[in-house]
């Protein structure tokens, strides 16, 4: 329900001390902004349980062939509410989510010419605040072009801070951990060109950004409804200790281009006492629009998947026809059907299976290469279709663009039209390399849209979009619940390539804290050989047999791989986890965690009383008790436990495991020793 605020209350949400300042709390009255002109630039400050936390940071904007807006502002008018609602969510962490703030909408214009207004609208939630820019249509803005957002986040101190280098291409980077004094975007570039798709133009980071203070508080930095512009990244300055946001632009310096009316995206920053508060957030998904597809059940729904994928990563299968090794042959898919059909596994993606592999990162061919519907001789597509609907299973489609994002916008009529006469509800999108057309990046405003059109082009056909060298999430999943998943951060797939370095066990304990908090991620899971020999040496994945079982509730996805070859599955005793662990859950909590060290999530599964936990640590060994206290009082459960051995070790001997069943209730507490990058599992199923 939302409301207007009585005049008699007006006071209890905010005050206004004189005509240019104004204040606005939380509904809990932990978070307090104050939004203000000073001499006619628009600022704010951030407060939390009275202590600052965001100085006194200015907004404004520079436009093409116009002045600037910041400065010469006055309020024309400001309104006040809050609202309260609870919506329910199709798939997600949890059925339901309350949305529940308070508002601040001040309409601001230029005392002088040309007289510009617009809108800069607060909302405050007990979990933290987002703020956009609203331009209504007016004289002198029917084409804009934005050259720069000058969006100010002020810090009060160099605190400890994860981040990523603000590339506008591509997001697989590791997380580095420093003070924010210390921020080096410039020198922390892949190893390698990853085929082009690498280009950063000053020291800035990417978003989700997470801080911890010295006083122990947590913010974390983003923006929600990225929507027909440019993603944004965060330049830094580590003298004054502050961050300007900085659009992606292209090669034409233009930010984004628009006509009013429009709004900016959120920019949002969420606060927490507890690590595990921003991971149970849902600031980022109530700041979008509510849904607009309506009921996709009927053709989508949540599920477990395996694939023709990491054989490719291990090389011992290709992409291509031509090597003689292909991947994506109708024998191989429906072996894996007839698995995935006795294992409670959903649905199997094919990687490989149209023409063109052979050629896909050549410059001179990529942009005509592929066409999206025709299979190679080795693959029938009907077939497989047709019998992954006898077995109970889904296909998956796969498409690759080789990021000649022109040629896949001219093919997706035919393309999306044959997913939907063959049945096939999902698809598995792709962008890797440099965007044609030339001169346009990932990250930037073009792209944004092309993103969303292919969500459009999915509700069109029925088809739920899994994007793979994605735009950031930034909770439009709530709007399109066809937006199931997406990659958007350095995956599985690294682990399998020598050249670029198998990801440090600290890795998983900070993606969690960073970019999850952005919305699901399909990281693919399940890896039951850790060494990968044969098929590489001396090269392990930096895990235990456990820890990848954790990853199924620690990392969240609506859709979940089981990424290994089936043959490291059938008769592995741990592989019953995977067979039993839902993807879509009633509700969510972190039972703890600190960044970058160990994280621990339990997940109840949706429409039971059974409960799912998973926890992982980094390099360091690490011993936990679990309170069972979240389970239903009066309630005894099965509990399927998987942890590590006193053997295990990720080096030597990363598949020891040990399994047990014991009966539980509320009472009860479970003690874990976690090897170095190893973890736990735990079912927990009523009796």
């Amino acid at each position: 329900m939302r409301y207007l605020i009585p005049l008699f209350a007006l006071l209890l949400l905010a005050s206004c001390s004189k005509e240019d300042a104004f204040q606005i709390q939380s509904p809990d009255k932990k978070i307090e902004v104050k939004v203000m002109l000073l001499d006619g630039r628009p600022a704010y400050q951030v407060f939390y349980k009275q202590q600052v936390q965001i100085d006194t940071s200015y907004l404004g904007f520079d436009f093409q062939n116009q002045p600037s807006i910041g400065d010469g502002l006055q309020v024309e008018k400001f309104t006040m509410s809050a609202s309260s609602d609870i919506w329910e969510m199709q798939w997600g962490e949890q059925s339901r989510v309350k949305n529940e703030y308070s508002e601040l909408v001040l309409t601001l214009k230029e005392s002088g010419e040309p007289g510009r207004s617009f809108d800069l609208t607060f909302r405050v939630f007990d979990d933290g605040i987002g703020f956009r820019y609203s331009f209504p249509k007016q004289s002198g803005m029917e084409e804009v072009v934005i050259l720069d957002e000058n969006t100010e986040f002020q810090l009060t101190g160099d605190h400890r801070t994860w981040w990523i280098p603000g590339d506008w291409d591509i997001y697989e980077y590791l997380y580095n951990t420093t003070r924010f004094s210390e921020i080096d975007a410039l020198s922390k570039f892949i190893p390698g060109d990853h085929l082009g798709q690498v280009y950063i133009p000053e020291n800035a980071v990417n978003t989700p950004v997470t801080m911890k203070t010295a006083e122990g508080v947590y913010l974390s930095f983003h923006e929600a409804d990225l929507t027909n512009y440019a993603g944004m990244t965060l330049q830094v300055d580590t003298a004054n200790l502050s961050m300007t946001s900085e659009l992606v632009g292209n090669k034409a310096s233009i930010k984004a281009k628009l006509s009013a009316p429009f709004d900016t995206p959120w920019r949002t920053i969420q606060i927490a006492d507890r690590a595990g508060d921003l991971i149970e957030s849902k600031l980022i998904v109530n700041l979008n629009d509510p849904n607009e597809l309506g009921d996709i059940s009927s053709w989508f729904s949540p599920m477990k998947y395996i694939g023709i994928w990491w054989d490719m990563h291990l090389d011992r299968k290709t992409w291509d026809y031509a090597s003689g090794r292909h991947g994506a042959t109708t024998e191989y898919t429906k072996e894996l059907i007839d698995f995935a059909s006795k294992n409670n596994i959903g649905g199997v993606l094919v990687e490989g299976w149209n023409t063109g592999w052979e050629t896909w990162t050549e410059p001179d061919q990529r942009a005509t290469i592929f066409d999206f519907t025709t299979p190679y001789p080795d693959y029938d597509l009907e077939e497989v279709v047709r019998y992954g609907k006898e077995k109970g299973v889904e296909l998956i489609m796969h498409h690759e663009t080789s990021a000649a994002v022109s040629r896949y916008e001219e093919r997706m009529d035919e393309a999306y039209q044959l997913m939907e006469r063959l049945g096939i509800h999902s698809v598995k999108t792709g962008y890797v390399g440099t965007i044609i057309p030339d001169g346009e990046y990932h990250h930037g405003q073009w792209m944004v849209n092309h993103y969303q059109k292919t969500l459009d082009y999915g509700a069109k056909h029925k088809v739920a979009i899994n994007m793979h060298e994605p735009i950031k999430a930034t909770g439009l999943r709530r709007t399109y619940p066809n937006m199931i998943s997406r990659e958007g951060l350095r995956g599985q797939e690294y682990n399998a390539w020598a050249d670029g370095g198998a990801s440090p066990p600290e890795h998983l304990p900070i993606i969690a804290f960073t970019r999850m908090l952005a919305g699901p991620i399909d990281y693919t899971p399940g890896i039951f050989n850790p060494s990968l020999k044969p098929y590489v040496e001396d090269h392990p994945v930096k895990t235990t047999i456990a820890q990848q079982l954790s990853l199924y509730v620690v990392i969240y996805s609506p859709v979940q791989m089981a990424a290994d070859l089936i043959e490291n599955y059938r008769g592995n005793p741990a592989f019953q986890f995977i067979r039993d662990v839902p993807v879509n859950w009633e509700q969510t909590k972190v039972l703890d965690g600190e960044i970058g060290d160990f994280v621990v999530i339990g997940r109840q599964e949706r429409g039971t009383n059974d409960w799912f936990v998973g926890g992982l640590t980094d390099e360091n060994p690490r011993s936990y008790t679990l309170s069972l206290d979240f389970l239903a009082e009066g309630k005894t459960y099965i509990a399927k436990i998987y942890k590590d051995t006193p053997e295990t070790n990720w080096e030597t001997n990363p598949t020891a495991i040990d399994i047990s069943e014991q009966e539980v209730t509320s009472a009860d507490q479970l003690s874990f020793d976690m090897a170095g990058a190893g973890g736990f599992a735990v079912s927990l199923i009523v009796k």
